[in-house]
C-alpha cells in the first residue's frame, strides 16, 4: 500500500478518501530538515501553502509520485524541480471558487454601506446614521478584470443583484460573454465605466500592478475597488493617494503582497478601506472541498491513472520525453509571442505539427501551446488532461492539423491565434542552439534563443525606413542589440524585428507609429 504524508492541516474528509487506499502520516508543523529525512518513505506529499517543497526535498528521494496542493496557488512548490524527478503536482482550483465570489460580494456589499464602520460606530456608543449614507448596487455596473472561475461567479452574482457587468479578459470568446449577458472591452474601458472593480488574475512577474496611478485617473470618483485575487495587482502608494484625493471613493483589499502585511502598512488604516485576512478561501465548505478533490487527485496518480488538475507536465517515458523536450519548448515560446503579439477576444487556437515531428506523439506539445497562450489567465492550470476542457470553458476552440514539411525546414510548429480583430500566426523550428521563431504572420524570418525584448515594426519596405527606426530610438537612448527582416515582396509590406536592451514604454511606442510609413508597432518578449 502507498504511503502519504499529510504536513498540514486538511479537512477531515480528504484524509479519510486518501485512507482507502494508503497508509497516511499527519506531520502538521513539519521542519524543512525533517522533511528532506522523511520524504524518502513516502509516494504522495498533501500540503497547504505552509510547507515549502523544494528542489532539495525532491532531490533526496526517487520515489515520490505525487504533490498534491490543497488549495490553488502553488508558489510554494518547485514546479521545475518536481518536473525534472518525474512527480506530478495537483491542486484544487475549483474547490474555493465560490467562497472567493462570495467574499468578492460580501466585500462589495460592505463597502456600498459602511458596514465595518456602522459596527464600529454604534459599538463604541454613537448612534449616527446620517454618517454612513450608502449606494444600492441595484443599476451600478460593476466591472471585472479576469472571467476565470472566480471572475465568472462574481459576474453571475451581480447580475442577480440587478447590476450591469463589464469586463476585461482577452481570453474569453465574445460568444461566451454575451451568453452571460457581460460587456467585454479594454481594462482602461472597464476602470472608466465602472462603479464596482474586482480583480481575478493571478499575479505577473512581468507586470506586476493592474491598477496603478494611471488607471486610478482614468475612474469615477464613486469607483470602488475590492481585490480578493493576489497582493500587488493594486498599487497600494497609488490607491491612497486617490482615496486622499477623492478621485477613488472606497477599497476593500483581502490580500497583500507581504502576508501577513506591516501593521504600519497605511492600508491597514485607511478609514476609506476595508480589510481582511485573506479570507477569500475561509469557508467549511471551501475547505473541506479542497480537501476532498486534492485527495481524489493524488490517489488517481498513485493508480496510474490522469489528474484532471495537474500543474505541470505529466510524466512520461524517458524516451518519450527525450524525442518531445525540444519542441516543448519551441512550442512554448511561438505561443508565448502568439499571445503577446495577437488583440482583441480570443476565438480559436489552430495548431499544425509539419515534417517529422507529425510522427511523434503530440499530445503534450499541444498541452504546451495552449498553457502558454493561457498563461496570463493564471486560475486554470492547463495541462494535458484538461487543456480541451479549459478552453471549452472559455469558448475558445482548439484544432489540430498534421502535415509534411515547408521549405527548409524539416520541423515546424505553426499556431494560429484567431481572435475577434485578426488571425495571428506564428510559427517555430528547433536547432541545435535550441527553438526559433521563423514565421510571423506572412513574413518568414529568424528569432534565435533568448532574444529578450523585442520591438516589431510593420512597414512599407523602402529606402531609409531602417535608418529612421535606428535614429529614432538613438534619441531616445535606447540600444539596438539585434535586427531582422522579412518582407512579402520588393517594395511592399516588411517586418522589422528589432532587439533592444531596454523596454519600451506605451508613450514611446505611440510616438513612434507616427513616423510616416510605419503600419503598427509592438513589444513582447522571449
Amino acid at each position: 500500500m502507498a504511503k502519504v504524508l499529510v504536513t498540514d492541516k486538511i479537512a477531515e474528509d480528504g484524509l479519510a478518501i486518501l485512507r482507502t487506499e494508503a497508509e497516511v502520516d499527519v506531520r502538521l508543523g513539519i521542519s524543512p530538515e525533517d522533511l528532506i529525512q522523511t520524504i524518502p518513505d513516502y509516494q504522495a506529499l498533501v500540503v497547504r501553502s505552509e510547507t515549502k517543497v523544494t528542489a532539495d526535498v525532491f532531490a533526496a528521494t526517487n520515489q515520490l509520485l505525487v504533490v498534491g496542493r490543497a488549495g490553488v496557488g502553488v508558489d510554494n512548490i518547485d514546479l521545475d524541480a518536481a518536473t525534472q524527478s518525474g512527480a506530478i503536482v495537483v491542486n484544487a482550483p475549483e474547490g474555493n471558487t465560490i467562497a472567493a465570489a462570495e467574499h468578492t460580494i460580501a466585500l462589495m456589499l460592505a463597502l456600498a454601506r459602511h458596514v465595518p464602520e456602522g459596527h464600529s460606530s454604534l459599538s463604541s456608543g454613537a448612534w449616527d446614521r446620517s454618517k454612513f449614507l450608502g449606494v444600492e448596487l441595484r443599476g451600478k455596473t460593476m466591472g471585472i478584470i479576469g472571467l476565470g472561475r472566480v471572475g465568472m461567479e462574481v459576474a453571475r452574482r451581480a447580475r442577480g443583484l440587478e447590476m450591469s457587468v463589464v469586463a476585461h479578459d482577452p481570453f474569453v470568446s465574445t460568444e461566451r460573454a454575451r451568453a452571460l449577458n457581460i460587456r467585454l472591452m479594454t481594462k482602461e474601458k472597464v476602470v472608466e465605466e465602472s462603479d464596482f472593480l474586482t480583480i481575478h488574475v493571478p499575479l505577473s512577474a512581468t507586470s506586476p500592478t493592474l491598477i496603478g496611478e494611471s488607471e486610478f485617473k482614468l475612474a469615477k470618483p464613486t469607483l470602488r475597488i475590492i481585490n480578493v485575487s493576489r497582493g500587488g495587482q493594486v498599487d497600494e502608494a497609488a490607491l491612497i493617494a486617490a482615496l486622499d484625493s477623492n478621485r477613488v471613493a472606497g477599497a476593500a483589499i483581502d490580500v497583500f503582497e507581504q502576508e501577513p502585511p506591516p501593521m504600519d502598512l497605511p492600508v491597514l488604516k485607511h478609514p476609506k478601506v476595508i480589510v481582511t485576512p485573506h479570507l477569500g478561501a475561509s469557508t467549511a465548505e471551501a475547505q473541506e472541498r479542497v480537501a476532498v478533490d486534492v485527495a481524489h487527485q493524488v490517489l488517481a496518480v498513485l493508480r496510474g491513472e490522469p489528474a484532471l488538475y495537474a500543474v505541470n507536465l505529466p510524466f512520461m517515458a524517458a524516451d518519450t520525453f527525450k524525442q518531445i523536450s525540444p519542441y516543448l519548448q519551441a512550442a512554448t515560446q511561438a505561443a508565448s509571442l502568439a499571445t503577446q503579439i495577437s488583440t482583441g477576444q480570443f476565438e480559436a487556437i489552430e495548431i499544425e505539427y509539419l515534417g517529422e515531428l507529425a510522427n511523434l506523439e503530440v499530445g503534450p506539445i499541444k498541452s504546451a501551446i495552449v498553457q502558454a497562450l493561457l498563461a496570463p489567465i493564471g486560475e486554470e492550470n492547463v495541462t494535458l488532461v484538461n487543456a480541451g476542457l479549459i478552453a471549452d470553458q472559455r469558448g475558445i476552440k482548439v484544432s489540430e492539423r498534421k502535415g509534411p514539411s515547408e521549405g527548409i525546414y524539416k520541423d515546424l510548429i505553426r499556431i494560429h491565434v484567431v481572435t475577434s480583430d485578426a488571425k495571428t500566426t506564428v510559427s517555430a523550428t528547433t536547432a541545435e542552439d535550441g527553438p526559433h521563431i521563423v514565421e510571423i504572420d506572412d513574413f518568414w524570418l529568424d528569432i534565435s534563443p533568448g532574444a529578450g525584448n523585442l520591438l516589431f515594426c510593420e512597414n512599407v519596405d523602402q529606402p531609409g525606413m531602417i535608418g529612421k527606426i535606428g535614429t529614432f530610438l538613438g534619441q531616445k537612448d535606447i540600444n539596438i542589440s539585434s535586427m531582422r527582416v522579412g518582407r512579402e515582396s520588393v517594395r511592399g509590406r516588411a517586418l522589422m524585428v528589432i532587439g533592444l536592451d531596454d523596454d519600451l514604454n506605451a508613450e514611446t511606442l505611440s510616438e513612434l507609429t507616427r513616423i510616416p510609413n510605419i503600419l503598427t508597432a509592438l513589444t513582447a518578449r522571449i
